[in-house]
Formats: structure tokens, sequence, C-alpha cells
């Protein structure tokens, strides 16, 4: 998920976000996340649905994280909605999984 996605989901703004992570980056490793670069950037903004808004988008490349990244944001992210949206996302990675051992 990138890292707009999941400070639109935890109520920050990106850049809010953005710095909470930076404050705790030796929390995250590689394999937790890491910048895309501008082709992948570009590339995902090319297959939005989305009309581009003038301005929208920032200037900096934006963050993916992994799932364990995601977990490790529920660590690092504070208040009630933060927790309340990381007990819905522990819940839907549960979900997505039991999904996939099933079919």
């Amino acid at each position: 998920m990138l890292d707009s996605n999941l400070a639109e989901i935890y109520g920050y703004s990106t850049k809010a976000f953005n710095q909470q992570v930076k404050n705790n980056l030796e929390k995250f490793d590689e394999d937790f996340m890491f910048q895309l670069t501008k082709e992948e950037y570009d590339s995902i903004l090319r297959s939005s649905f989305l009309t581009l808004e003038q301005g929208k988008y920032s200037k900096y490349l934006p963050y993916a994280f992994t799932e364990q990244g995601v977990y490790m944001l529920m660590t690092v992210l504070k208040g009630e909605l933060a927790t309340k949206q990381s007990k819905t996302l522990v819940r839907l990675f549960k979900q997505m999984k039991d999904y996939v051992v099933e079919n």
C-alpha cells in the first residue's frame, strides 16, 4: 500500500504520516517498506482510473508498505482512529489469508 493511501486510512496527512515513519525508521527494514522509482510511480499514475488533478500529487516519490510494514505501522501511529484502523487491517489481512488457504 502507498503512503498516501495509508495516511488517509489512519487520518494523517501524507507529510505527517511520513514524518512518523522517519522518526521510527529503525523499525522499517527493506522488506517492510521501500520508495518507488519514478518509473514505478509513473506506471501507477498511468494505470489509474482517476482523473489526475493539477497539483494533487506530491513532488516526492511515494513509499510502498508491505503487509509486514503495515503491521509495524500499528506500533508507530497513535490515536483513537489509528487504533481502530489497525484493528480493522489486522482482521482484513486475516480474512485474506483464510480465503487464500481455503481456495
